[in-house]
């Protein structure tokens, strides 16, 4: 189905969306790619979730029912529960302009995608956004 040359073995996914068919698919798909996924349903919802699962990565829709997904890329890179871990974000959302993606990027996102999800650019994303954030663990080591 994708690349053999990506692994995400064990890598630790939090999955934010109002959608249960997206978190679904998302689910089945990281899954089998052999990542740890949780999801959530909403922001305050993924708060809970990191106080005991630290992740790797986060993905979030933009538009969640109580917060949206920049009011919890904040709240998440200040949480004492990461341990001033970085994690990174992928705005996954149907904002899909180029307004939104600068804004998206602005923020403090590192990648905007848009829906409909290609769901082999997203495992790409992952994977390279995992890289790059085990060679920055590793420099400050």
């Amino acid at each position: 189905m994708f690349s053999p040359s990506i692994c995400l073995d064990n890598l630790r996914l939090l999955v934010v969306d109002d959608d249960s068919d997206s978190r679904q698919i998302l689910t089945l798909l990281f899954e089998f790619e052999g990542a740890k996924i949780i999801c959530a349903a909403s922001a305050l919802e993924a708060l809970e979730v990191i106080s005991h699962f630290q992740p790797d990565i986060l993905i979030t829709d933009i538009c969640l029912p109580d917060e949206d997904g920049y009011w919890l890329l904040t709240k998440v890179k200040n949480l004492p529960a990461l341990k001033g871990r970085y994690v990174p974000a992928i705005a996954l959302t149907g904002m899909a302009s180029e307004e939104d993606r600068e804004y998206s990027l602005r923020a403090g996102f590192q990648k905007h995608l848009s829906k409909p999800i290609d769901l082999n650019e997203l495992v790409s994303v992952v994977a390279n956004l995992a890289e790059s954030n085990q060679f920055v663990a590793s420099i400050r080591t």
